[in-house]
């Protein structure tokens, strides 16, 4: 991406919600921040209406809440947990008993495969998580899932080309040869984002970290969605 472009203030014309979030550069699912350590702890359901979520690698306030179409959405799920979270909503720690106002009832396969009912406690399977592998390819989807949601326009096939131009599919690469690094401001991560391009076209809910491969990927696609209508339409740099 070129300096003059990315460094030019702009009004994101797309509408915003808090998107699913990716674990980092080195894992996959994206912050609010994703959970940093991994737990095999399931879901289980404490009351009607209601649900005990045990957090685990790569879970997001928005990802818990839009699985289960929590009342009040992420911001409601973190108001009924902040003692158990802390300050901070994007970081979420596995491990975590968050209590879900959940609105969706369990699927005829979850109900199947869950624990019989024991003092009107049972339990929910993994089934409903949405998750990608940890490689280019579940970090473009995860983007495109992200993106869906939020209404950025974007193909596999469009992230996937500028991306091996960009940066050959290496998340931590950085570019500290070019103008906008002599500016102190060198392109980062998977489709090359400076900092400031980064800030104004974050998605909220994604990590905030331009080395992230999720964020990077949904930042980039939101800032070329605003400037070119998508990133499908980018064939050198931007």
């Amino acid at each position: 991406m070129s300096r003059g472009k990315h460094r030019r203030p702009r009004t994101n014309p797309l509408t915003r919600r808090v998107a699913i979030a990716s674990t980092g550069t080195a894992a996959l699912a994206l912050p609010l921040l994703s959970a940093t350590t991994a737990s095999a702890a399931e879901p289980t359901a404490v009351k009607s209406g209601s649900i005990t979520y045990t957090t685990k690698k790569g879970d997001t306030l928005y990802g818990i809440a839009d699985r289960y179409d929590a009342q009040g959405g992420w911001k409601q799920l973190y108001k009924d947990n902040r003692k158990a979270i802390g300050d901070d909503p994007r970081l979420i720690h596995p491990g975590l008993d968050l209590e879900v106002r959940a609105t969706k009832k369990a699927s005829t396969a979850d109900k199947a495969s869950a624990p019989a009912k024991k003092s009107g406690v049972a339990k929910a399977t993994q089934a409903s998580v949405k998750s990608f592998p940890n490689n280019l390819d579940g970090w473009i989807r995860n983007a495109l899932d992200i993106m869906a949601q939020n209404g950025i326009p974007g193909s596999y096939e469009g992230i996937q080309r500028n991306i091996m131009r960009e940066s050959s599919g290496n998340p931590l690469a950085m570019n500290n040869w070019d103008s906008n690094a002599a500016a102190g401001t060198p392109s980062k991560g998977l489709l090359q984002v400076i900092d400031p391009t980064f800030a104004t076209y974050h998605v909220p809910g994604t990590v905030y970290d331009p080395f992230d491969p999720v964020a990077n990927i949904v930042a980039a696609c939101n800032y070329a969605a605003a400037r070119y209508g998508s990133i499908d339409n980018v064939n050198g740099p931007y």
